[in-house]
C-alpha cells in the first residue's frame, strides 16, 4: 500500500522546485520586458506563444497531459504579460477621455430624459441633478441618445438596469451606436402602482397597460388578477396618460405615484412589484468624454477573439489588478452567430495606476474594447 505521507512530501518537494522555477522564469520576463521597451515591441506575440504552447504540449506524454500543459503554460504566460504591463513604463495614453474638475457647468442644463413626464425616468433626473435642469421628454431610447450626440441636449437620462428583471438590452445596444459617455449614474427605488380613473372598482378593469419591464415587475399581482390583460405600452407613465385620456374605467395602468399625480389618477394599488426593494439604475450621458477626480466605476464593452478561454485571461487582468467586477452583462454581436460582447462594470478611476495596467493588457489582448464612462457610483 502507498504511504501518503511519503507521496505528500515528495510532492511538496516538487512544488517546492516548480516555485523555485517560476520565479527564475519571472526574473527572465523581466528581462524581456526591458528589451520590449528598448524596441518598442508588443508584450503580447500571439504567434509565438502560440509555437510554444505547441511544442510543450508535444513533449508530453498522454492526451490529459498534453491538453494540462497547454492550460498549465497559457496561465504561466498570461502572468508573464501582466508582470511586464506593469513593470513597462507607459508613454501612450490609456483613452482619450479627460479629467475634468466637475460634471455640471455652470449654466442651465437641458437634460432628455425617456418617456412622458410622470415617468421614473423624469424623476431620476430630477433627483440627480437636484432640479436645477430643463427637462425634455422623449418618447425613444435612440431619440435620447441622438439628441445629446447633435448638441440638443446638455445630458441625457436613460434606465439601463433592474434589480428584479435584469438589464435593459437595447440600452446596451444603443451605447456603441453613439460617441456618447457614461457620466453618471443613478439608483432609484421602483414602487408600481395599479392606477385608474377615479372611482374606478377593482373588478371593473379589465385591460392594464404598461412598459413590458412594468409588466415583468408585477407579473405576480397580473397572475392574481386572471381577470385582467397585460398589454405593452411605451412606458409606464405614457400608459398612464392613455388611461387619462381615454376616460374608459375598464382601462388601468401600472406606473408611478409620481404619474397618478401628473395625469389625475387613483391608486387602485400600491406597491404591486414582487420585488419589495425593486430597484432601477439609470444612466446619465453626455456628449464628451469625461472624468472626475471622484469617478469611482468604469464601463466597459469587451469583445473576445473567438477561442478557448478568451474571457478568462481578458478578465484576469481585472483580477491581478485587484479590481473589482460589479456586473458583466452579454450581448450578442450582430451579423457573428454565437459571438458575444460583453458590457462589464469595474470599481476604479482612470487615474489609477491598476486600471490603467488592466485596460492596457485587455486593449492588447482583446479584439474590441471602447471605455463606455468613468463616473461616480451614485446612488
Amino acid at each position: 500500500m502507498i504511504d501518503l505521507s511519503i507521496s505528500r512530501q515528495e510532492i511538496d518537494e516538487i512544488d517546492k522546485k516548480i516555485l523555485d522555477l517560476f520565479e527564475k522564469r519571472m526574473e527572465v520576463a523581466n528581462e524581456v520586458a526591458k528589451y520590449k521597451q528598448e524596441t518598442g515591441k508588443a508584450v503580447f506575440d500571439k504567434e509565438r506563444e502560440n509555437q510554444k504552447l505547441e511544442k510543450l504540449s508535444a513533449m508530453s506524454h498522454g492526451a490529459f497531459n498534453e491538453h494540462a500543459v497547454k492550460e498549465l503554460f497559457s496561465q504561466i504566460m498570461s502572468i508573464s504579460r501582466k508582470y511586464q504591463y506593469s513593470v513597462l513604463p507607459h508613454t501612450d495614453d490609456v483613452t482619450d477621455f479627460q479629467r475634468i474638475a466637475k460634471l455640471q457647468p455652470d449654466k442651465d442644463l437641458r437634460v432628455y430624459y425617456f418617456g412622458v413626464p410622470g415617468t421614473h425616468t423624469q424623476q431620476a433626473m430630477e433627483d440627480f441633478f437636484e432640479g436645477e435642469v430643463e427637462g425634455v421628454s422623449c418618447q425613444s431610447f435612440q431619440g435620447v441618445m441622438e439628441a445629446v450626440e447633435r448638441g440638443e441636449a446638455d445630458f441625457g437620462v436613460l434606465p439601463i438596469e433592474n434589480s428584479s428583471t435584469g438589464g435593459i438590452t437595447a440600452n446596451y445596444d444603443l451605447l456603441l451606436n453613439y460617441e456618447n459617455s457614461i457620466v453618471g449614474q443613478y439608483v432609484m427605488k421602483i414602487d408600481q402602482c395599479l392606477l385608474a380613473l377615479p372611482g374606478t372598482k377593482p373588478d371593473e378593469i379589465r385591460t392594464v397597460y404598461s412598459h413590458p419591464q412594468g409588466l415583468l415587475q408585477c407579473r405576480e399581482f397580473m397572475g392574481q388578477h386572471p381577470g385582467y390583460e397585460g398589454i405593452e405600452y411605451g412606458s409606464t407613465a405614457a400608459a398612464a396618460k392613455k388611461v387619462a385620456e381615454e376616460g374608459d374605467r375598464t382601462q388601468a395602468a401600472i406606473a408611478s405615484r409620481r404619474a397618478a399625480k401628473e395625469y389625475g389618477l387613483e391608486i387602485i394599488a400600491d406597491g404591486i412589484q414582487q420585488e419589495k426593494n425593486n430597484s432601477t439604475r439609470f444612466i446619465v450621458i453626455g456628449a464628451d468624454k469625461v472624468y472626475t477626480k471622484e469617478s469611482d466605476k468604469l464601463a466597459l464593452c469587451i469583445e473576445l477573439p473567438h477561442t478557448s478561454g478568451s474571457l478568462y485571461r481578458i478578465l484576469s487582468h481585472f483580477l491581478y489588478n485587484d479590481l473589482n467586477l460589479t456586473q458583466i452583462e452579454s450581448r450578442p454581436i450582430p451579423g457573428r452567430n454565437w459571438e458575444y460582447r460583453f458590457f462589464v462594470d469595474v470599481e476604479g478611476n482612470l487615474d489609477d495606476a491598476a486600471v490603467q495596467n488592466a485596460l492596457r493588457g485587455v486593449r492588447e489582448e482583446a479584439a474590441f474594447l471602447r471605455v463606455l464612462g468613468n463616473y461616480k457610483n451614485c446612488c
